[in-house]
């Protein structure tokens, strides 16, 4: 069994484990929808029944202006989901980077077996091209349609991964969780690479890569576009 094949076989599970722990998050998030309204309105009628007593006139004792027993367990149960929705997203989490740090492991094995391949005067097994996203196309027009071109296997497996992990939004859970240090950051940002990205068609552009929502795109631009940064330096160009 072939690397990629070993590698296939291993992600064909991920999708359902994924399903499982979204299926889990999306009934966390309903129920902890539900005992907010619930505490919501608790708290509320609790409130008002404090304001007519004051109005009544009758005396009050101090101490027990505050929330009834059932009312701060509604809220102690709502932090518990909360944290149980945490580390099931943390999980999910863990279960595609450990999927992505497999798939480098086995990119790079399979750029060593092609060095060695061309080493010996042999033809490589396989006619993947293994290419960077800038030297997969001419041109600059080229990078605003991919920034990595590998092997089209390990693609197809690379899409599968980024496929599930971006279901994890649909959950509506926003995180900061731990990001591979050796991974490259992008963009004002200077996060790692999600979502929707646009290139910058300055060929010496020191960001190069942008997310849409920071740069405040909704969708892919036409003709060329410029960052901000390289945008003013071309109008002072323009204006000498």
């Amino acid at each position: 069994m072939s690397f990629i094949d070993e590698f296939q076989a291993d992600l064909d599970a991920l999708p359902y484990a994924l399903q499982k722990k979204y299926g889990l998050l999306r009934d966390l998030d309903k129920s902890l929808e539900d005992l907010k309204r619930q505490n919501e309105q608790r708290c509320e009628q609790e409130i008002e029944d404090i304001k007519r007593g004051i109005k009544s006139g009758s005396t009050l004792d101090i101490s027990l202006l505050r929330f009834s027993d059932e009312a701060l367990d509604e809220q102690k149960h709502s932090l518990r989901i909360a944290d149980e929705k945490v580390a099931l997203a943390a999980q999910a989490y863990e279960m595609v980077d450990q999927h992505i740090q497999q798939l480098d492991q086995y990119l790079k094995k399979f750029s060593e077996e092609l060095r060695r391949d061309f080493a010996s005067g042999g033809v490589p097994a396989s006619n993947h091209d293994v290419r960077s996203g800038k030297g997969a196309e001419s041109g600059r027009g080229g990078r605003k349609k991919t920034r990595l071109a590998t092997a089209a296997a390990a693609v197809a497996a690379a899409t599968e991964v980024a496929s599930t992990a971006a279901a994890a939004n649909s959950a509506g859970v926003d995180l900061d969780l731990p990001v591979d240090p050796n991974e490259p950051t992008y963009c004002f940002c200077n996060q790692v690479s999600f979502g929707e990205m646009v290139a910058c068609d300055n060929p010496n552009c020191k960001i190069e890569w942008f997310h849409f929502g920071c740069v405040g795109l909704k969708e892919r631009p036409k003709g060329k576009w410029y960052c901000s940064d390289c945008a003013a330096t071309r109008n002072r160009r323009k204006g000498r």
